[in-house]
């Protein structure tokens, strides 16, 4: 008789999915389990496939495609990273390592202003209060 294999059966890929090598440098950015509590059921990955579907489609969260996990599942780790600044260092942890790829030092000593972006952020009265603006 053929063993059964609880795994689902791969699913297709779809164009916004990290490829391996991508995944290999991810993935040890992201948050490890805590250690104690109910294990962890859900893959990282796939979390993270999700997230780019929904940021490459352009889809809302409850329109993912069932073979992601669950919508609520993969919003709430999104909102949990971006709370915890995770997004934001794997940002900057990718950008000083492609910084230093090319041979320029890890953080910029330029920076760059427009007179239009200089225009822009002067902008005062409603469009500036929700702008951020004064």
């Amino acid at each position: 008789m053929p063993e059964s294999s609880s795994l689902p059966p791969p699913r297709q890929a779809y164009p916004s999915d990290l490829t391996d090598q991508e995944w290999e440098i991810l993935a040890p950015l992201l948050p490890k389990p805590k250690g104690f509590g109910h294990p962890r059921t859900t893959e990282l990955r796939e979390v993270v496939n999700a997230i780019f579907y929904v940021i490459r489609s352009g889809c809302q969260w409850e329109m993912l495609p069932h073979d992601f996990p669950h919508h609520s599942t993969v919003y709430s780790y999104f909102n949990k990273w971006k709370k915890k600044g995770i997004w934001q260092a794997i940002h900057d942890k990718l950008r000083v390592d492609v910084r230093e790829k090319v041979g320029k030092k890890a953080q910029a000593t330029a920076a760059s202003a427009d007179s239009q972006t200089v225009k822009t952020a002067e902008k005062r009265g409603r469009y500036g209060a929700l702008t951020g603006g004064s």
